[in-house]
């Protein structure tokens, strides 16, 4: 990376132009999209897990239950255009950390073992809103903050938004799902009044996963029902860990908007003051071009 943003700022066309880049509009959009992309797929990542693990769902049930999330984006993309135009990128890009935020909240707060699928479709639908509510002042950013020129570089950053938000997002609350469910089922395991008689490898089995612990269970049928009851806690306290990095990514996101992100009337001039260095800059470069064919 180092070596790509050495050549960057010294080759004459540069591929990815980061001077561009570092216009407040562009990189603080860019930051935007990528946690709040990042918690859509971060939510879905620990969500199929507690769906199929903890409430008992099947592959297609868990996969049907994120419909609402589904929703949720088609009903708030169309309005966050609206809202973009008439109170600016930053309300709007705050209005989708809210529902994300209100997302995680009910994440957090009521998806426990035995709840019935409203609070399932209520968590993805919030965070669907938000992602509706936010992509849109997101992408409005990057492509309105660059050279028409730049608009592949607009657009490959926007995908960029989504891979490498999906995959920080994904790493960072499945590593701390799984260290939330390990370091429960130690604790719980140190606390069993049985604790001798658990080898350690069957101690390290249960601390991998949820899966390998319903695996040892079916080695030791008489004790199935308690190791399945032990892994869904424990799971249920990892899971509690992923949400609340969430919540603290999109805090973090939500401060560098509202602190970073113009508002919208300085936002309109600063589009304006780009669109002019732009102009002349096109200008410039074409006038040597103009003289040299008239010559």
């Amino acid at each position: 990376m180092i070596a790509f943003a050495i050549r960057q700022l010294r080759v004459r066309n540069p591929l990815y132009d980061l001077h561009i880049a570092g216009r407040r509009i562009f990189w603080v959009a860019a930051c935007a999209g990528i946690i709040v992309f990042g918690s859509l797929m971060g939510a879905m990542f620990v969500g199929q897990q507690f769906l199929q693990n903890v409430l008992g769902y099947s592959t297609l049930d868990a996969g049907l239950a994120i419909l609402p999330g589904a929703v949720g984006m088609v009903i708030a993309a169309p309005r966050s255009a609206k809202l973009v135009e008439a109170r600016g990128s930053r309300f709007t890009l705050l209005t989708g950390y809210a529902f994300c935020l209100l997302g995680f909240l009910t994440m957090l707060i009521l998806w426990e073992d035995h709840i019935s699928y409203w609070p399932v479709g209520l968590g993805y639908a919030l965070v669907g809103l938000g992602v509706g509510f936010a992509g849109t002042p997101a992408s409005h950013s990057l492509t309105g903050s660059v050279p028409v020129r730049r608009a592949g570089m607009a657009s490959g950053t926007a995908d960029l938004q989504r891979d490498l938000g999906g995959a920080i997002m994904q790493s960072i609350l499945g590593a701390l799902l799984t260290a939330g469910y390990a370091s429960a089922v130690a604790a719980s395991i140190a606390t069993a009044p049985n604790k001798a008689r658990i080898s350690t490898g069957v101690e390290n089995e249960l601390e991998k996963s949820f899966s390998s612990a319903a695996a040892t269970a079916q080695h030791y049928p008489h004790y199935a029902s308690q190791i399945i009851a032990g892994a869904k806690t424990s799971f249920l306290s990892g899971a509690d860990w992923a949400y609340t990095a969430g919540i603290i990514a999109v805090l973090i996101g939500a401060a560098i908007v509202y602190f970073l992100f113009p508002g919208r009337e300085e936002e309109r001039r600063m589009l304006a003051r780009y669109q002019s260095e732009d102009t002349a800059d096109a200008t410039n470069a074409a006038a040597p071009v103009t003289h040299a064919a008239s010559a």
